[in-house]
Formats: C-alpha cells, sequence, structure tokens
C-alpha cells in the first residue's frame, strides 16, 4: 500500500482516522499519505461574501482547522502532502480520487443517527459508493 488518501476537516473524528492511518503506516514503510481538505462552498452563505473572502486567508484557516491532523502524521514521520479543495465535501473527493488514483481512501464517520443521514446525506457514505478505490470509515 503505496497511497493513501485522508479525508479531514479537524474534527475529532478525522483524528481517529488520521491514528487509524499511522497505524497502516507501521507496515508499509514507503506510504505516501495525501491528507484532502474541502472549503464546503455551502457553508458561504452569499455570493457577495464570497467575492470578498480572501483566497489566501480560507486555505490558511484550512490549515488551521487540520493542524492536529498534520501533526500526527509528522510526529509519526509519515510522508504526506495537502491538497485544499473547494466545493461539495463528497463529490470533491470523489472527483479527486478519480484523478489521482490511490490505493485507499480512509475518513472518519459523523456519528449521523438513520434520520440525519437521510436527510443530510453524509460524505462517508457517499463516498463508499462513489470512490475508485477502497474506503475505510473510521467509527469513533
Amino acid at each position: 500500500m503505496n497511497q493513501i488518501f485522508l479525508a479531514s476537516d479537524g474534527s475529532p473524528n478525522a483524528l481517529n482516522a488520521t491514528k487509524e492511518v499511522i497505524k497502516l503506516g507501521a507496515g508499509f514503510s514507503e506510504m505516501q499519505v495525501t491528507v484532502i481538505t474541502v472549503i464546503d462552498t455551502s457553508e458561504i452563505k452569499s455570493a457577495a461574501l464570497d467575492l470578498k473572502l480572501d483566497k489566501d486567508l480560507l486555505r490558511l484557516k484550512h490549515l488551521k482547522k487540520i493542524e492536529n491532523t498534520l501533526g500526527l502524521l509528522r510526529e509519526a514521520d509519515i510522508s504526506h502532502q495537502v491538497e485544499i479543495l473547494q466545493g461539495d465535501p463528497a463529490e470533491r473527493i470523489s472527483q479527486y480520487i478519480s484523478e489521482h488514483p490511490a490505493d485507499m481512501l480512509v475518513l472518519g464517520s459523523r456519528g449521523l443517527n438513520t434520520i440525519q443521514e437521510i436527510v443530510l446525506g453524509s460524505v462517508s457514505h457517499k463516498l463508499i459508493k462513489q470512490a475508485d478505490c477502497p474506503v475505510l470509515v473510521v467509527k469513533r
């Protein structure tokens, strides 16, 4: 296993997924991790506000969100890079995977109940269906 994609939003569940990647890395010395984080444009309420936001500032804020994820990978001496995407998280991650082959995608589960998942959908559920590689969803 050489190329692992780790989807991270900086949440506690994403940190659990990071810890799982570190466990996987113990058996694969050549493993390269790409941390994928997505600026969810649905969170930006106004097009006018979107125009005013500085893209570099958004990138810095997102890097700050995943700082703990990156710190854990550095401590474990796992080679990694970061890809910051913009748009719907499930769609953008799925698109990235189709354009950049990987051995596995690892992500945390948000822990939605059945009703929430039906109404909101979940990124992990969508990626299980859409991703062009095996998907490991790490529960709490």
